[in-house]
């Protein structure tokens, strides 16, 4: 069984600052005191002050900076959903920052060993001269993380958020042709034709979460026994020990082994492979917000904004990407994804029930449904989103609103109070 890809360890990203700040001063050092001669105006007391004080300053910053960028991001993480601190505290530049703030903290440590070395009464310049670049790098890359921490503000957050969605809709899903039939019903159908299952490959383990489908390699290994592979469980979904993996339809028996290493596994959901990832955090921003605690329905409004974003682009897409085929046409895999109605209901029904009361919330989402019936081609998710539309008159009839809030909440409002656009 795989780890993801997504999942990678940062602390990486400082251990290669580190040791290349280890081997390159070893090197420029050694090679800096046997070719070129300390002939130049700094005093060994000056070259010592320099370099003891970039050292201690460094290793002391470093400290401070991350101790303080991690507090503010679970402090940002806590008030928006606790799924973002995985997100916000793994982000490359934070370590990229440890990196170089550590590389020049050990660079400076070993000039400032180098320097009287052996009584010789001379400064490595030319590695003084390095420590200064690192120490001007070092700076920048501080002012970036400050810029960093400091636009974790909803905003910014959120569009990070609909970003990574955005990316993974584009890397999963080709344009939609609307003579295509629904992928739920060619899924079905085509497992219902096939051989019966001959092999049962289950998990063993703590639980994880389904995190990545390595369908290329599926794909090879279903082609080489002549055989369908079948998964039972979806990206996202979290898998308990002897829960049913998947199913090997014809062919041979294939190796469980390799079956096991193309599933990728993590502690968490991730982004990578499930676009329903980012909606999921969207609506839990959105829902925090609208909860008594805090009550911000403007922030669910930013948040639907993303949301509806993020469904323009499903809705333009094809959702055939369950069923994959080698090169000869014959179907070597089939695994479940979302159909239209689930995107459906996880952008809009919790925000629906949670926001009921928000005459704001009810606009926006009435804007964002006649956008989408407007906007999609394919006829069977238009009419999805009718009947939605339907369902959000309901609610706002079943409100507590008085006759005149009733009417303001079934205008559609793209900024959920201050320019409304009818009743459609």
């Amino acid at each position: 069984m795989s780890e993801s890809s997504e999942l990678m360890p940062r602390w990486t990203i400082p251990l290669i600052y580190i040791l290349v700040s280890l081997v390159g001063g070893a090197v420029i050092l050694r090679l800096e005191t046997t070719y070129f001669p300390y002939e130049h105006a700094m005093s060994v007391a000056s070259g010592q002050a320099f370099l003891s004080a970039v050292s201690s300053g460094m290793i002391a910053l470093t400290g401070i900076v991350f101790a303080v960028s991690f507090v503010l991001i679970q402090f940002s993480a806590a008030a928006y959903s606790p799924r973002l601190t995985m997100l916000l505290a793994s982000d490359p530049r934070l370590f990229h920052a440890l990196g170089i703030f550590i590389a020049t903290f050990l660079y400076s440590l070993q000039a400032l060993t180098w320097t009287d070395r052996g009584g010789s009464g001379g400064v490595p310049v030319i590695s003084a001269w390095i420590v200064i670049a690192l120490l001007v790098l070092s700076m920048v890359v501080f002012a970036r993380t400050i810029q960093f921490v400091s636009d974790l503000q909803i905003g910014s957050v959120l569009q990070t958020i609909g970003t990574r969605g955005r990316a993974v809709i584009r890397t999963m899903f080709h344009p939609l042709d609307p003579k295509t039939e629904s992928a739920a019903t060619q899924t079905a159908a085509a497992v219902r034709d096939l051989p019966a299952s001959h092999q049962r490959v289950a998990y063993h383990g703590p639980p994880r979460a389904i995190a990545a489908l390595d369908t290329t390699a599926l794909v090879a290994l279903a082609e080489r026994a002549d055989a369908t592979i079948v998964l039972d469980v979806a990206v996202g979904d979290t898998v308990v020990t002897n829960t049913t993996l998947l199913h090997v339809h014809g062919g041979t028996e294939i190796e469980r082994d390799s079956l096991l290493r193309a599933v990728g596994l993590a502690s968490s959901r991730t982004f990578e492979q499930d676009p329903k990832y980012a909606i999921r955090i969207l609506v839990d921003i959105a829902i925090r917000a609208l909860s008594p605690a805090v009550n911000d329905p403007t922030t669910a409004v930013q948040a639907l904004d993303q949301i509806e974003d993020l469904l323009l682009r499903l809705g333009g897409s094809a959702f055939d990407v369950g069923r994959v085929h080698d090169a000869s046409g014959a179907l070597r895999l089939v695994f479940p994804i979302p159909t239209w109605d689930d995107y459906l209901a996880l952008a809009f029904d919790e925000i629906r029930q949670f926001g009921g009361s928000s005459v704001q919330v009810m606009r926006r989402m009435k804007a964002a449904l006649v956008n989408l019936r407007e906007s999609l081609s394919v006829e069977r998710r238009r009419v999805a989103v009718i009947a939605y539309l339907g369902h959000l008159d309901l609610e706002i009839e079943r409100s507590e609103f008085d006759d005149a809030d009733r009417a303001a909440a079934r205008k559609e409002d793209r900024q959920g109070l201050g320019l409304s656009r009818g009743t459609s």
